[in-house]
């Protein structure tokens, strides 16, 4: 996998969680800035998956090759979900919606690049 971008989605992630946990204790809903930034990260992971498939080869393990893509699949759907929860949902607890998927987000990051470091 491309360290570089897997570190800066694992930031972006974090960012987005800090603004998704500032926004829920403000008591703010979804505005521009939350949207740009899930934005941001939903073109680096459509980079990674693109990446990851193409290199995916590299992994030896039928099984763990599989988890591999599942994951870079599964990734991608993340965000969408919440930000469009939070953007339905018109309470305080929309952001902590999207302040949980900001962590799966950076769970499932780190598990990729665990599963890469492992077999590749």
């Amino acid at each position: 996998m491309l360290a570089p971008l897997t570190v800066s989605l694992l930031v972006a992630s974090g960012v987005l969680g800090l603004v998704a946990a500032h926004h829920l204790v403000r008591r703010r809903l979804v505005d521009d800035p939350l949207i740009l930034i899930g934005a941001g990260i939903e073109l680096g992971l459509l980079v990674q998956l693109v990446y990851g498939i193409s290199q995916s080869g590299a992994i030896v393990d039928g099984s763990e090759r599989a988890t591999f893509v599942a994951y870079l699949f599964t990734v991608l759907v993340i965000l969408p979900a919440a930000i469009f929860i939070a953007i339905k949902e018109k309470t305080q607890w929309a952001m902590a919606v999207v302040l949980g998927g900001a962590v799966v987000v950076a769970v499932l990051l780190a598990r990729i690049q665990q599963i890469w470091a492992l077999n590749a």
